[in-house]
């Protein structure tokens, strides 16, 4: 079946992320995949596997693309991506660059687009955008069009991108302007015709459905994730991408230990496939 969920995909996956983040439980970390499908073909990339490699993929942001709130760097997002893909694709060389500044927003990060992002001749580029903005100012008017320019920018020089959106967090949305950045970086990428990852949306379901004793994904700061958050992010996150790939070109290299399974949404969820606004209620502390 091509309609897994990514709850499957994370069960696969989660065998392979560090043995000291035992606390990213499969039943932790997925979510209905019609929510963190990545929809914009991602050519490139597929491509590249299916040439035997490698494949070099660069993670741009600000503090949840360093790490803060990880134990160690072998914990963040992106080296524990690197992990799950080079398990998931077996004998392709596979290289997740991190280059993620604390404090950073979209302005900061264009300006360094060039230098720091396509001087390392990535095939994707993993733009972690929107929560700094948000916790600063309620004025949101001018990024998204930093936020196009950066694309357009990576699309010249033939890259696949992909938007990670913001945290769902307690310091944000407290926030009243993150619904405005929710729309902004989902219309950039839906304009702009790239690859967009949900991450509030798949933070907002880990908090909603865990039970009392899972760990606890954003930690005592209220806005930044712990190694469980960091590992569920980057199971999520490959098993999207890997997702992309398959129906973009039939991959040479079928990964393995995939299954196929149907998730039950709890209360009023439901898969979807477009970006549609809804009321939230906010996270606990």
């Amino acid at each position: 079946m091509r309609n897994r969920t990514l709850l499957a995909a994370a069960a696969a996956l989660a065998a392979f992320i560090p043995v000291a983040v035992h606390a990213a439980d499969p039943q932790w970390c997925g979510a209905p995949s019609g929510w963190t499908a990545i929809q914009s073909p991602l050519n490139r990339t597929a491509g590249r596997i299916n040439a035997g490699g490698p494949l070099r993929i660069v993670a741009i942001g600000s503090s949840s693309t360093v790490g803060v709130g990880a134990s160690n760097p072998e914990q963040t997002y992106p080296h524990l991506l690197e992990v799950a893909l080079s398990r998931h694709f077996p004998g392709l060389p596979i290289e997740v660059l991190n280059r993620g500044r604390s404090g950073e927003d979209a302005p900061e990060e264009l300006a360094r687009l060039t230098t720091d992002v396509i001087a390392a001749h990535p095939d994707l580029v993993i733009w972690q955008v929107g929560t700094n903005a948000v916790l600063r100012r309620d004025d949101l008017s001018t990024d998204g069009e930093w936020m196009r320019q950066g694309v357009a920018l990576l699309k010249q020089a033939g890259i696949d991108v992909v938007l990670m959106d913001l945290q769902y967090a307690p310091r944000v949305v407290d926030r009243s302007s993150y619904g405005v950045m929710e729309d902004l970086i989902a219309d950039t990428a839906g304009e702009s015709h790239v690859g967009l990852f949900r991450r509030f949306d798949l933070m907002r379901y880990w908090e909603r459905t865990h039970p009392p004793d899972a760990p606890a994904m954003i930690g005592a700061d209220g806005l930044h994730m712990t190694d469980a958050g960091y590992a569920c992010l980057a199971i999520d996150l490959a098993a999207a991408l890997e997702a992309n790939w398959q129906s973009g070109e039939k991959l040479v290299r079928r990964p393995h230990g995939s299954t196929d399974a149907v998730a039950g949404l709890p209360g009023d969820y439901s898969p979807r496939q477009q970006h549609v606004r809804r009321n939230d209620a906010k996270p606990s502390n």
